[in-house]
């Protein structure tokens, strides 16, 4: 291991950092030669229109896994169309997609966006979630509040399954990562972070996304004791419109449906409790 990194930004027009990677079989998968890994990790990216940004991220991920002797596998989970953005669906239907090509031990929900900065942040499960992302530069490397599990989460299948994966409801950016450490609380599954000085990450700029109103955010969260084991995996429709093997991801499109026309009123979803 190195330690502490320094994140590298590479220009994407020019260099076709994936040549570098041959060792690497199509789809994204990779295992060590000179030993048997500890465990077999999904790293599972939500994506839309951030294709420098998935650039940016294997390029400095890549290294960090090989360093860490991980069997690993990358998705890159997108969905279709133009309508608004549904994150737990696309994690929801990651992970079902994913297990169809192995048997995976871990699985690492990864944003995008996240830049890491050490190679000592062990990108594997425990019996517990494991909240990687705990010093974001944004935040200025300190941890906003103590249910934060969003930007770069991992946890063993029996964990996602046991909490029926992520909410299906929340539409557009915002909430569902606080809904995910609330089902979390509720099955009494801890939540356990790297130190601050290991768990870094860079968060690359990027333009303003559309989030789900206040008030919706705030019922569903009120709400989510009630609806938490029948709205999520169980509760998933998807169509996958393709899989590809690139390079250095396996791509996977999935239609999820449209939002309904009344998602942003509160009334709509006290209806539906």
């Amino acid at each position: 291991m190195v330690g502490s990194l320094r994140t590298g930004i590479i220009d994407t027009k020019n260099y076709t950092f994936y040549k570098e990677y041959s060792d690497i079989i199509s789809g994204g998968a990779w295992q060590p030669s000179e030993c048997v890994a500890r465990q077999r990790v999904a790293i599972v990216i939500p994506f839309r229109d951030r294709q420098k940004h998935l650039e940016q991220l294997q390029y400095n991920l890549i290294p960090i896994l090989k360093r860490q002797q991980l069997n690993f596998r990358f998705f890159v989970v997108e969905q279709n169309g133009n309508h608004t953005f549904n994150k737990g669906r696309i994690m929801n239907a990651a992970f079902l997609e994913a297990r169809k090509f192995d048997d995976f031990d871990c699985f690492v929900f990864h944003d995008v966006d996240m830049m890491p900065e050490d190679d000592r942040n062990m990108y594997t499960c425990t019996d517990a979630a494991r909240h990687m992302s705990p010093a974001v530069d944004k935040f200025l490397y300190v941890l906003p509040y103590t249910q934060l599990v969003g930007g770069v989460l991992s946890m063993k299948p029996d964990v996602f399954i046991a909490v029926n994966g992520y909410s299906n409801l929340y539409w557009g950016w915002g909430a569902e990562d606080d809904d995910m450490a609330a089902r979390l609380q509720l099955k009494q599954i801890g939540i356990v972070r790297p130190p601050l000085t290991i768990g870094r990450y860079r968060m690359i700029k990027h333009s303003e996304r559309e989030i789900n109103p206040v008030k919706v955010r705030l019922y569903l969260l009120k709400t989510v004791k009630d609806r938490f084991m029948k709205d999520g995996l169980n509760s998933l429709e998807y169509k996958t419109v393709f899989v590809k093997l690139t390079p250095l991801y396996t791509h996977i499109m999935v239609d999820i449906g449209e939002p309904p026309r009344d998602a942003n009123k509160i009334t709509s979803l006290m209806a539906k409790k």
